[in-house]
């Protein structure tokens, strides 16, 4: 079974969650008249993230904020529990929209879909081919060449802000990403391009921990790229695995760069070395579905594509040290954003 379920009411917020573990369809009378109501099946991991998952409740809390709406969560532990997570919730009835957040969990979709067709879902970050599934994907190689962009052309020159500083003896930069997949790949290849348009003589070293959760192998990670390879800024794809890296980075006074949120905020212990993030608007696309319910307007079996041109990927600077960034480089970054959206710059998927 998954690990938690809560259920939301409007005005509830984070600190009024009620915990309803292994609780099917747990909304009181109080939901009844609700505009929507929700499930949500977050990505292994679960809530306190500081990245995707919490992202994704920043949508749907948000659109509690401005709709009558309840909603209910659920935190699977593996992947294996995804299946009963979203069955649970379709079978109860009780669900105007099951939100499954993560790639992975389209095996278990593609089974359960076509079982509840009368149920509406949302897929985050995987393409599923059904009329009662909305899919909504990101540009994250384009968002990915942003901060490679950044990182390619600071391995470049002698900068230090915060805590850190760049090594003139190398130009190096590192990728960390968590499980190795087309997906994460994705980012490594557009983060791989950025840094080479920035500077072809900079090296890009990368590395898979193999797990979304694991700090201290990220950390391991990034302090092999720091120490062994001389690395300036190691980014990663990794999830909770990439505090590991801002450990790291904080240890060798270099620098990271985030992803997903601002991490630079969510993150904030580690901001005296966060660059940058390479932010990704999952809560816009939850935030989106959750509206398109209550305004009646829901379409499955579409596929909504968020990229640099709709502001669903965005290198976003650091909160403590991104003012001390080069105006030169920022003016930079941006000529490339353009260039990316007026199809100058084609982005690899690929590494």
């Amino acid at each position: 079974m998954p690990r938690d379920r809560r259920t939301v009411l409007k005005g509830a917020g984070v600190a009024g969650l009620t915990a309803m573990a292994g609780c099917v369809g747990g909304f009181g009378d109080e939901a009844e008249d609700t505009e929507a109501r929700v499930g949500m099946v977050y990505a292994t991991g679960g809530l306190g993230d500081n990245s995707f998952n919490d992202m994704a409740q920043e949508g749907v809390l948000t659109a509690q904020d401005d709709y009558d709406i309840a909603f209910d969560e659920s935190e699977p532990e593996s992947e294996g529990e995804f299946d009963g997570a979203q069955r649970d919730f379709a079978e109860s009835g009780d669900y105007d929209l099951i939100s499954c957040i993560g790639f992975a969990q389209e095996d278990a979709l593609s089974g359960n879909a076509p079982e509840y067709p009368d149920q509406n879902f949302i897929i985050i970050d995987a393409v599923l081919e059904e009329d009662n599934v909305r899919s909504y994907v990101f540009g994250e190689p384009e968002g990915s060449f942003q901060v490679g962009h950044l990182s390619g052309l600071l391995t470049g020159e002698e900068f230090s802000a915060g805590d850190g500083e760049t090594n003139t003896d190398a130009d190096v930069v590192g990728f960390v990403g968590g499980v190795e997949s087309p997906l994460i790949q994705s980012f490594e290849a557009g983060f791989e391009a950025g840094v080479e348009h920035a500077n072809e003589d900079a090296d890009v070293v990368s590395s898979y921990v193999g797990d979304f959760n694991d700090t201290a192998g990220g950390q391991e990670a990034a302090l092999s790229m720091y120490q062994d390879h001389d690395a300036d800024i190691v980014f990663h794809a990794a999830g909770a695995t990439g505090v590991g890296v801002f450990q790291a980075a904080e240890s060798e006074g270099r620098f990271a760069i985030g992803v997903d949120a601002d991490q630079s905020l969510t993150e904030s212990d580690y901001a005296d070395v966060i660059l940058a993030s390479m932010v990704k608007q999952v809560d816009t696309a939850v935030y989106t579905a959750v509206e398109s319910v209550v305004n009646d307007e829901f379409e499955g079996g579409e596929v909504e594509e968020l990229g640099l041109e709709e502001d669903g990927v965005a290198a976003v600077y650091g909160d403590t040290i991104g003012d001390e960034i080069p105006d030169d480089v920022k003016d930079q970054l941006e000529e490339s954003r353009q260039a990316i959206i007026d199809g100058e710059i084609d982005v690899p998927q690929e590494p």
